[in-house]
């Protein structure tokens, strides 16, 4: 056979061989909200002021989770937590000094390019790069997404509110960051971190503030249609961390009125619409039935009692607190997973999973094995997320973390241990109280009996209490939590 038809062949069987690859293989699309809180979703609050219509549609088509939890009640531990299947309370250094996750550290984006995926993050990095805050815009930005696994990146490195404000497409600044903007507040609302608010910095010439959300939206609908055209339909991951809802609120004018809350509402809406333009594109690609789209948030919602009493719009629902607080408004996220032909529609799961729990997930998804050091408390909760029948829960204890790492709480099953008193956030009042006499030194709550938190029960059941002491104490003095 002429060497030509040999080698036509062998690409041939390789391609085939490629295509089958991918089709047993789901593309993931994991959309993070900014400051989304449980209530904010309408389809977990029906009488909520502002209307999620896309993100209720991925509940309709697949699963809602009732007990989803963010790793911190803040954004940065929770990005860690996310990405690289370990606690916050393990994270060494802040992005303010340097990346937080140190080379050759497993990531979700790491394992799934290393097993043959093509890997994109669109959006807020808040991870670091090499020099903290204070890297030079002209020279490559490393230690980011780009070589944390990803093979493209196009975001912000924090927060609108955040400087600096450079666009950065994979490691370089799109365009020079010497303009400058100055501190905007608000007034007239609950807090000054509400609202237009935003701190004084350096800007990239290239950069308005309110139109971030749709440009990061059209940037990642950009990477789903690159990869229509990549050669052998080489599945894809997609981490879309928006930088909505988080202030600055800035909502489009067709979004503007459009809710019942004022414009922490009409932003709500204007983030649901971004989420709806990505579905709407993996539609129109032919993506749907083979992918796997995953809606959540990073922690709770930055909306005070005032807020309930003028809006009627409960952001955090039923649960106590908002972002920051260790209590549930500041870490029960919204959660939603579609998979057409996999997850059964309309399904609802109370199993408690968190967002550490990715990397093990995703890696049983592939059929991947974790390295001994990956992932260290990191759960596979697929079995959930396809809605299988099991007699146990798929974790035993799940650590939660409010703004620092000192100021850990701990899960099992109803029970739910905060060994101080207070909210552990930063708003309004401080972190911690100094019990009175005879009052409890700590919080206890029967979650199932008690999801608002209002019953602290840590002197009447003493046996659970030292329970979960010991297994919080174990748990921070280990390397690891999973098994």
């Amino acid at each position: 056979m002429p060497f030509f038809l040999r080698t036509l062949g062998v690409a041939w069987l390789l391609l085939v061989g490629c295509a089958s690859w991918a089709a047993d293989r789901p593309n993931i699309i994991l959309i993070m909200a900014d400051d989304l809180g449980y209530g904010d979703v309408s389809v977990n609050n029906p009488e909520s002021k502002a209307a999620t219509p896309h993100i209720d549609r991925i509940a309709a088509e697949g699963i809602r989770f009732t007990s989803a939890y963010s790793p911190a009640a803040v954004c940065i531990p929770t990005r860690y937590g996310l990405m690289t299947g370990r606690y916050p309370f393990r994270l060494v250094q802040g992005p303010d000094r340097g990346p937080c996750i140190v080379e050759g550290r497993t990531t979700v984006a790491s394992l799934l390019r290393e097993n043959g995926y093509a890997t994109g993050c669109i959006g807020k990095w808040h991870l670091g790069f090499e020099g903290g805050f204070a890297f030079d815009w002209q020279q490559p930005l490393r230690g980011g997404p780009v070589d944390r696994g990803f093979d493209f990146y196009f975001g912000f490195q924090a927060s609108t509110d955040d400087p600096p404000y450079p666009y950065i497409r994979n490691d370089r600044c799109t365009a020079p960051l010497t303009g400058r903007i100055e501190d905007n507040i608000e007034k007239g609302l609950s807090s000054r971190f509400q609202g237009k608010f935003w701190r004084a910095g350096r800007i990239g010439l290239d950069v308005r503030l309110e139109d971030v959300h749709d440009r990061l939206c059209d940037e990642a609908i950009g990477f789903l249609t690159r990869q229509r055209s990549t050669p052998g339909d080489k599945p894809f991951f997609l981490y879309f961390p928006m930088t909505a809802p988080h202030a600055p609120w800035l909502p489009r004018e067709a979004f503007q009125g459009q809710s019942q809350c004022g414009p922490y509402g009409d932003f709500l809406m204007h983030t649901d619409a971004g989420i709806g333009r990505v579905l709407q594109a993996i539609d129109d690609l032919g993506y749907g039935d083979n992918t796997l789209v995953i809606v959540t948030s990073d922690n709770g919602p930055l909306w005070f009692d005032p807020d309930v009493e003028r809006t009627g719009h409960r952001a955090s629902h039923q649960f106590r607190g908002r972002k920051g607080d260790i209590w549930e408004g500041g870490i029960r996220m919204p959660f939603v997973a579609r998979w057409p032909g996999k997850i059964r529609a309309g399904a609802t799961s109370d199993e408690v999973i968190s967002l550490v729990d990715m990397l093990a997930t995703f890696a049983a998804l592939i059929g991947a094995e974790l390295p001994d050091d990956a992932g260290v408390d990191s759960v596979n909760v697929l079995p959930a997320i396809l809605g299988e029948e099991r007699e146990r829960p798929l974790r035993e204890t799940l650590v939660l973390q409010s703004t620092m790492a000192k100021r850990l709480a701990i899960r099992e099953g109803p029970w739910k241990l905060i060994p101080w008193r207070g909210s552990g956030g930063f708003l309004p009042g401080p972190p911690t109280i100094e019990p009175g006499p005879g009052e409890p030194v700590g919080q206890l709550y029967h979650l199932v009996d008690d999801p608002g938190e209002q019953n602290n029960v840590y002197d009447a059941e003493p046996a659970v209490v030292e329970r979960l002491t010991e297994k919080l104490r174990a748990i921070r003095a280990g390397q690891r939590s999973r098994p």
